[in-house]
């Protein structure tokens, strides 16, 4: 060959248009309910009790200058945990580079839990020592906390190769951390992908503690580190519930898994008192959530268990701790009562049954989560958000992608889409729809009603299909199609970009939703309830469905959330016709003649998969799903309306299904773009934006009588529902 660099120059920009081009370089945004609200760090109030056994436990009653945040405010920080013997911690590990030298041979403060900084899971390990010179003892503990700390993350990301996973409950039992993590994925859809692991510190060496083909949640270890209590759903698997798992509590070695047994029917979140002694929660047979005490024989069995109700009716209790160094006279709970909107951290004398608020009399109007009490029970912790004083939320939050070349966003708000560059995104707000560079910058709101699910017209600059009215409606609420123009309002009228007019291009408004325009720029497929059922129709998209309109899916189910592909071939809807009205949904694609129908995604019997969206290239598909089940116990969570809602890509077939986000909240409504967005998080406005925006448990707002509410805070709804 006359000229071989020419060849082999030819064949290198093969290779790399090859790989780059097309969903190689792309990226997935999708939404978090509430997520990106949430702000949350570990704060602690000390617990000074004066015990008296014959009179009730007298518990020093808490002040605002009492709470301490003792974590550092970078992402959220959750499900904290006091480990005992700090000062033989840092000496376990095996770190490269070193940690900078402590300001005090021996800390005084040890907290593990969990962040999502720096775009994934990982459980950290804090240290804290004590000032130079000593105060008093309310100022000094206050000291040792805010001083400067070691921050070690526990879950090396060089070396951790699952750490795209969520990692959640984390716990030190001797030279271990017990956690849960969803790194290996389940053989069978709609389960559950959570299981119990135990890391050695010293050498990162890492053992799976659940059996294969079960799901554990909600792990507590022993006093003496012998055994763990975990929730789990057995062979039985997750059967869709969102409130209550109906699962069961198993004990097994903490060692190696070993002689798991079921020593509670229908309980969760377990603590251990003492080597014998298990407290949990469960919904009671009367409605209420309420916290029980199971007593253990030896051996272990089921069917010789004492269980205990601790905690009487008339108010939810969940999610208890207890110190675990055999002082059984109190034990910490979370509550939601009929006189308060927010969730709370209570005490409970236990001998004599009298409850001690905690933190409400510090903040009555803020969400306290999950409490843990420390080894010498002289100290309580929990989760909240941490207020505005620390920033304003994040509009964009870059997470880790699996996906070589695309990278993956959060967005602060509902059905995002891309222009047809990928250089713009549209969004709604619940009210409002807006529109942002994909960098992040230029926000701006170019249509203030009421509206859901966004799409860009391929051909005419600047025009957005949305769906303009009530969501989560019957097949004949007035909802319609409109389209908002964007350039052409400016250049017609010489004015600036954010203004815009629209035109609405349904008549017939009887539930018409989820536009999405065909790739030539003549038509908008919708689903439209003008049957009687939400069925696919296709429309003129510049006059509406006065210029032209016909049917595309017919029969008594709904079809719905339709997507176009980029290519032109075929339209991805979500259907329930396998079982109409069962609320089961799969992913199909046909083609716009109304040929090639075909199921490409299905989580299984009663599973959920919706909102789909092409790659760029037409290739792939990318949906929210139950396909993996759910990832923690609901309750120990704000609310979310379907809290097993991961984002996953598949090819258009159905095959090669990857899950792309691992967390405990719901996500949905995801869009694929052809731009490469700079990995990096872009912060939303001015420091003191809104934080604390976000729902605790709809359901805990619910009286068990007649399901009578009785106060339930600002409600934001944006969850998957057709």
């Amino acid at each position: 060959m006359k000229h071989p660099e020419a060849l082999y120059l030819f064949l290198l920009l093969s290779s790399f248009f090859a790989c780059c081009s097309s969903s190689s370089s792309s990226s997935i945004v999708f939404t978090t309910l509430g997520r990106s609200r949430y702000g949350f760090d570990i704060f602690t109030l000390p617990i000074s009790i004066s015990d008296a056994s014959s009179s009730p436990l007298s518990f020093s009653k808490p002040k605002p200058s009492n709470e301490v945040k003792i974590t550092d405010g970078k992402s959220v920080n959750y499900n904290g945990f006091f480990p005992q013997n700090p000062s033989s911690l840092l000496s376990l590990l095996s770190l490269s580079p070193p940690p900078p030298p402590p300001p005090d041979p021996q800390p005084q403060q040890a907290l593990v839990y969990v962040s999502e900084r720096n775009a994934s899971f990982n459980i950290y390990l804090d240290l804290y020592y004590h000032p130079p010179s000593p105060t008093q003892p309310e100022n000094r503990r206050r000291s040792i906390l805010q001083t400067p700390k070691i921050q070690i993350a526990l879950l090396r990301p060089e070396e951790n190769k699952h750490s795209l996973s969520m990692k959640d409950k984390p716990l030190i039992s001797g030279e271990h951390v017990i956690y849960v993590s969803t790194h290996e994925k389940s053989e069978l859809p709609r389960k559950s992908w959570t299981a119990v692991y135990s890391t050695y510190l010293r050498t990162g060496e890492t053992r799976r503690l659940t059996p294969r083909g079960v799901a554990d949640y909600s792990p507590a270890v022993s006093p003496s580190g012998e055994w763990t209590a975990v929730v789990s759903d057995g062979e039985r698997g997750w059967s869709g519930e969102i409130e209550d798992l109906k699962a069961d509590i198993y004990v097994f070695r903490t060692r190696d898994g070993s002689e798991r047994t079921k020593v509670v029917d229908h309980g969760g979140w377990p603590c251990w008192a003492d080597e014998s002694t298990i407290y949990f929660h469960r919904q009671s047979d009367d409605g209420w959530w309420s916290v029980y005490r199971a007593i253990l024989p030896t051996p272990f069995r089921v069917e010789s268990v004492v269980i205990e109700r601790v905690t009487p009716p008339g108010f939810h209790a969940f999610t208890p701790a207890a110190a675990g160094n055999g002082d059984g006279n109190f034990i910490a709970i979370a509550t939601r009562r009929p006189t308060s909107e927010f969730r709370h951290i209570e005490l409970l004398d236990l001998t004599h049954n009298l409850f001690v608020e905690i933190t409400k009399p510090i903040s009555p109007n803020t969400h306290h989560y999950n409490p843990f009490i420390s080894p010498d029970s002289t100290q309580i912790g929990y989760h909240r958000c941490r207020g505005s004083s620390s920033g304003s939320p994040l509009l964009l939050e870059n997470l880790r992608s699996p996906l070589p070349g695309t990278s993956l966003f959060r967005i602060d708000g509902s059905f995002p889409s891309f222009s047809p560059k990928g250089d713009r995104i549209a969004f709604v707000g619940f009210p409002g729809l807006y529109v942002i560079n994909s960098d992040g910058t230029g926000k701006r709101e170019v249509f203030s009603g009421t509206t859901f699910s966004t799409s860009w017209d391929w051909k005419r600059k600047g025009v957005i299909y949305t769906s303009h009215g009530p969501t989560f409606a019957t097949e004949r609420t007035k909802v319609d199609i409109i389209s908002i123009h964007l350039e052409e309002a400016a250049a017609a009228e010489n004015q600036s970009l954010s203004s815009y007019y629209y035109k609405k291009l349904t008549t017939n408004g009887e539930n018409n939703a989820f536009p999405s325009p065909s790739p030539d720029g003549k038509w908008v497929a919708f689903r439209s309830g003008r049957s009687g059922y939400k069925n696919l129709y296709i429309m003129d998209a510049v006059e509406g469905e006065k210029a032209g309109i016909r049917r595309l899916t017919e029969g008594p189910w709904t079809d719905t959330m339709c997507s176009w592909s980029p290519d032109g071939d075929w339209i991805a809807f979500a259907s329930d016709r396998d079982d109409p009205g069962s609320g089961t949904f799969a992913l199909y694609l046909v083609h716009p003649d109304g040929s090639g129908l075909k199921k490409a995604v299905h989580s299984g019997e009663g599973g959920r998969t919706n909102h789909p969206g092409f790659s760029p290239d037409s290739k792939r598909i990318v949906f929210t799903s139950d396909y993996a089940g759910v990832s923690a116990e609901p309750i120990a969570n704000p609310h979310h309306y379907q809290p097993y809602g991961d984002i996953f890509v598949a090819n258009v077939d159905g095959s090669g299904i990857k899950r792309l986000t691992h967390n405990s909240y719901e996500d949905g409504t995801p869009t694929w773009g052809p731009m490469f967005m700079n990995p990096v998080d872009v912060v939303e406005g001015p420091p003191g934006g809104s934080r604390c925006e976000f729902d605790d448990c709809h359901w805990l707002a619910l009286g068990p009588v007649g399901g009578v509410s009785y106060g339930v805070s600002s409600v934001n709804r944006t969850c998957d529902l057709p």
